[in-house]
């Protein structure tokens, strides 16, 4: 009997030692803005920049401060508000429902989550944005 209880423990602790783990929530809840913004690889915007190909990314801000609530204002300084989600494995962002719903979208815009800390976010859109002539969009973020 001794034996199978040392059997059955040994057993339960390989497979608990196995067991995927999950990723720590990113801290990433805070109104964050536009420091570049990179189009098809080229750089269009740059914080503080004189000659910026798109200017309008200076009104760009992502707030994440409330728990799953986003304000959401692209370069047009359109402001929408929605739902905001991290995917399990914490590799991308997911706005939902925004209203009113932007041009390009259905109301969802997905971001792969490039790097996140303390003060800086990086952004790729997962999809191509009409909005800035099908191009693909990434984003240095820092906080407001």
């Amino acid at each position: 009997m001794r034996s199978l209880i040392k059997i059955f423990l040994a057993t339960s602790f390989l497979m608990a030692a196995c067991e995927p783990k999950q990723p720590e929530p990113l801290e990433i809840g805070k109104i964050w803005k536009a420091l570049t913004v990179t189009q098809n690889g080229s750089v269009v915007y740059q914080q503080g920049a004189a000659n910026n190909a798109r200017s309008g990314y200076s009104m760009f801000r992502l707030d994440l401060t409330l728990t799953d609530q986003v304000t959401f204002i692209d370069l047009d300084g359109r402001k929408t508000i929605g739902n905001w989600s991290l995917s399990t494995d914490n590799q991308r962002l997911i706005l939902e429902n925004l209203v009113p719903a932007p041009s390009e979208s259905t109301g969802n815009i997905e971001f792969y989550i490039t790097e996140a800390t303390k003060d800086q976010l990086k952004l790729k859109r997962t999809t191509e944005s009409r909005k800035t002539g099908n191009s693909i969009n990434e984003y240095v973020l820092v906080p407001q």
